[in-house]
């Protein structure tokens, strides 16, 4: 794919590109990390982690999603909306990492995590991961790290930490559903 053809410009504008993954999170970023309860077993675990790696997590957690793959890959582009109409905050991200599940049962984990590109509100990285713990139970962690991008998104800062919250919440939901397998 040609940058022309990308559909956000640009690179990763932050230090500490797949730390989500390891776990070393770099010190100047403010982290986050929730885990949350998702369902029980195998199947619901494949479930979740479908629904994860083909941006499924995302729409059903309200966002509009517009990516250069349907399937989560490094390098895919993507594009998150929240809001309403003029109120819409766009998202540019690039996928940096992609953990995929493994045949057979057992503790396991997938997921992905991306950083952001330039125009994304903040400079930083956010991952996503469905486990399947050895008693069976299906989690989901959500990590992420970063600094406003700007001084506009530096002085919003409770507005950013609630609707950080609230969508947070959403895809929490959203692997839920989709781990019960409700459509």
């Amino acid at each position: 794919m040609t940058g022309e053809q990308r559909i956000a410009a640009g690179e990763l504008n932050y230090a500490g590109i797949g730390a989500t993954e390891t776990g070393m999170l770099p010190e100047d970023g403010k982290g986050l990390i929730t885990q949350a309860y998702v369902g029980d077993g195998e199947a619901a675990y494949r479930r979740a982690v479908q629904g994860l790696l083909t941006w499924r997590v995302h729409r059903r957690a309200g966002l509009r999603v517009r990516a250069e793959s349907d399937v989560v890959v490094p390098g895919t582009r993507v594009v998150s909306g929240f809001g309403v109409g003029p109120f819409r905050i766009n998202a540019p991200c690039e996928v940096v990492w992609v953990r995929r599940p493994v045949p057979g049962p057992g503790p396991q984990s997938a997921g992905f995590g991306y950083g952001t590109l330039p125009g994304h509100p903040v400079r930083g990285e956010e991952s996503f991961e469905i486990s399947l713990d050895e008693k069976g139970q299906v989690l989901i962690k959500l990590t992420a790290f970063g600094v406003p991008a700007n001084w506009f998104y530096a002085v919003g800062g409770p507005v950013t930490d609630r609707a950080r919250r609230l969508v947070t919440s959403r895809y929490v939901r959203s692997a839920q559903e989709l781990a019960a397998g409700v459509n």
